[in-house]
């Protein structure tokens, strides 16, 4: 963890970010190059949420270990994001394949969908203070509703980014607590993907959610593009599910 760390732009508060885990053993000084390359080839896609940018890339050789660093920046600075920037905390990812991480992102979106521990994380004076709002993230799952007049049939919605284990995790897991909250989670799987794969797989699923830049990137698929502006917001993405299933 960095507090009150000092970018130029975007791609130096990356470097930041890569050069934590380059330093903690967990990658290699080419897993950050391939960070800052994501969002060359897709745009600002992992700003997740207001001031807050999840960088990452694919699993590759670079990665030693998972691992994962925090860098909160003394003054923000622009990803290019049409509503989320300027960006204030970057959180970098390192994963040695992509099931090593999904609790752990988890538990990041749910925190960070929380206004509170939003607000703790950017007050937080220091590492120990920061790792104790981390490790306090225990917060039940939210109950479920009734179950929807629909039939017992299972759909599938995919949640896509440029690297299917990073972004796409956040958003597959507001989702999931959207349908939850709904009772739906008998009825409606979610499946978190990159882009390649999500061309394929668009045939089998009710819709796709994803970032402005990523629609971009998937161009038509055959089924409906959902464009989420922010990540951890369920407020959002029960706009979004409302407007897919027309309730």
């Amino acid at each position: 963890m960095r507090l009150d760390a000092r970018a130029a732009d975007w791609r130096e508060a990356i470097a930041i970010a890569g050069g934590l885990m380059v330093e903690a053993g967990r990658t290699t000084a080419e897993y950050t190059a391939e960070m800052i390359a994501s969002v060359e080839e897709n745009g600002p896609y992992i700003v997740v949420a207001p001031g807050v940018a999840f960088a990452h890339a694919r699993p590759s050789p670079a990665v030693r270990a998972t691992g994962m660093s925090w860098v909160r920046l003394a003054e923000p600075v622009a990803f290019g994001h049409a509503t989320n920037d300027p960006v204030t905390l970057v959180v970098a990812l390192a994963a040695t394949d992509s099931g090593a991480h999904t609790s752990a992102m988890a538990s990041l979106a749910r925190l960070l969908g929380d206004p509170a521990a939003t607000a703790a994380l950017a007050a937080a004076p220091t590492p120990e203070a920061l790792r104790a709002v981390l490790g306090g993230d225990e917060r039940p799952a939210p109950a479920a509703g009734k179950p929807p007049a629909a039939g017992p049939s299972l759909h599938k919605i995919l949640t896509v980014c440029g690297n299917g284990v990073g972004t796409s995790l956040f958003l597959k897991n507001t989702l999931e607590q959207v349908l939850d909250r709904w009772g739906w989670s008998a009825y409606v799987t979610v499946e978190a993907t990159d882009t390649i794969s999500a061309k394929g797989k668009a045939s089998e699923a009710v819709a796709l959610l994803t970032s402005r830049e990523i629609a971009r990137t998937l161009g038509d698929v055959g089924r409906p593009v959902k464009v989420v502006q922010d990540f951890t917001s369920t407020a959002e993405v029960d706009a979004v599910l409302r407007d897919t299933y027309d309730v």
